[in-house]
């Protein structure tokens, strides 16, 4: 740094002779190589002897910067060749701490559904944006990059369709986007505290992003249109009205429906009943959650793999953090770190929804001719891991506005299935970006 460097006279003058006289216990050099030695002391203190809330004031923008940096070093990014690189793994690793990495926008400017906006609603701790998921295989996982995704994705329509998951992610990737990048909000559901539709327009990419919410995928009416209605009724073979009238215009899609499948339903098929599922009084067959699931998935991969080519992209079952809590315990995930590598194992239906779609994923890409037959490209997104071991990336019973100002209160509506944003769905459009550049072999 030009203030430890010690400076040279232009004059030509020779140098004056040195005073014998004492009085200075150091020369003006040693002086400044002195204070820049405290300086050096003063951060590594601050580093390794400070609470983490100081460090995150000091270095959030440095370090975040540094990240980003090393994530582009080690993919190859910023080194202009170099050749294809092998496929990463992203399902499975670790979460490292990486003070500042999801840092990378204010929610309470962007679109963003106020219940996960956390900390306008005053979530104190903010740790949970400090980590960044490191895959095990050692490759690296790089920082989003809007230029680059959108380039990716020049001149198409991505779509996101599903559950409240789907738009959880849909939005995050607005946020990301829109905090880079010129754009136009266009179309919106009427009704703005639904968002159950939305598009906003990149004109400089000619990228269109919708968000489309169907829960089940396919056309549903019942409780997930009225919660006050106790079970739904489900069309198996039938897409959403929504997205699938705009099938046609759609170049990337994301499906997320793994949660709806849990509630009690009235399924049907052919327009006739085929089962129930949570509802034995019904006097139907009960079918459970997993071929339903099995069923809307191949049902809108089968659509969208008619007409132009396209990417499908299935995302996994993202697991809740209730816990044994109540849904209306204010304390549930309170938790403030991830965890650790082995310490919280999936639960027997978690690796199952995880599985259903994977296994859908692969039928899918077995009926279009193999990896590189047909025109749809079949892709998955498994976030199932990444987002088990994130119990304090929700926000709990900050999906209240200062849910605490008056004292714990002894029941609250809690959020342990979203969330937060910023937060770990942007890690889901991390490796959505490095899936939609990847070239199809």
């Amino acid at each position: 740094m030009a203030a430890c460097e010690a400076v040279h006279s232009s004059s030509q003058k020779p140098p004056p002779p040195r005073s014998t006289k004492p009085g200075y216990f150091l020369s003006k050099t040693g002086g400044i190589w002195l204070a820049c030695g405290f300086v050096f002391l003063a951060l590594l203190h601050l580093l390794c002897c400070s609470p983490r809330g100081a460090q995150e004031a000091a270095f959030t923008h440095v370090l975040q910067y540094a990240n980003d940096a090393y994530s582009k070093l080690r993919s190859g990014s910023g080194s202009g060749g170099g050749g294809a690189q092998p496929p990463c793994d992203y399902s499975e690793g670790r979460w490292v701490w990486a003070p500042g990495h999801a840092r990378r926008y204010n929610a309470t400017v962007c679109d963003v559904k106020e219940a996960q906006d956390c900390l306008r609603n005053g979530r104190p701790d903010t740790g949970y944006l400090d980590w960044r998921w490191q895959p095990a295989a050692g490759c690296p996982l790089p920082a989003f990059d809007a230029a680059a995704f959108l380039t990716a994705v020049r001149g198409k329509h991505v779509a996101f369709v599903g559950d409240s998951m789907a738009r959880n992610q849909g939005e995050s990737l607005i946020c990301l986007l829109t905090s880079a990048v010129p754009f136009r909000a266009v179309d919106r559901d009427p009704v703005n505290y639904r968002r159950h539709f939305m598009r906003w327009a990149f004109p400089t990419y000619d990228v269109t992003v919708s968000i489309y919410w169907a829960p089940f995928l396919a056309k549903a009416t019942g409780k997930c249109v009225n919660y006050s209605m106790p079970y739904n009724l489900v069309h198996l073979d039938v897409p959403a009205d929504r997205w699938a009238a705009d099938a046609d215009t759609m170049d990337v899609v994301l499906l997320a429906s793994s949660h709806w499948v849990l509630n009690p339903a009235v399924y049907h098929k052919g327009g006739e009943v085929v089962g129930v599922h949570g509802h034995p009084e019904l006097n139907h067959t009960e079918i459970g959650y997993a071929e339903p699931l099995r069923q809307v998935y191949r049902m809108a991969v089968e659509r969208l793999s008619q007409g132009r080519p396209r990417t499908v992209v299935l995302a996994t079952y993202s697991p809740t953090h209730f816990e044994n809590h109540p849904l209306d315990d204010p304390t549930a995930c309170a938790n403030k770190e991830p965890y650790k590598e082995g310490e919280k194992e999936l639960g027997g239906m978690d690796k199952e929804l995880r599985s259903i779609v994977v296994e859908e994923a692969e039928a899918a890409v077995k009926r279009n001719g193999g990896p590189d037959g047909g025109t749809t490209r079949i892709e998955v997104l498994d976030v199932t891991k990444l987002a088990a071991m994130r119990p304090d990336g929700h926000p709990g019973a900050y999906m209240h506005r200062n849910p605490f100002a008056n004292g714990v209160p002894q029941k609250l509506p809690t959020d342990c299935l979203h969330f937060c944003m910023p937060g770990p769905a942007d890690t889901f459009n991390e490796i959505l970006q490095q899936i939609l550049m990847k070239r199809r072999d």
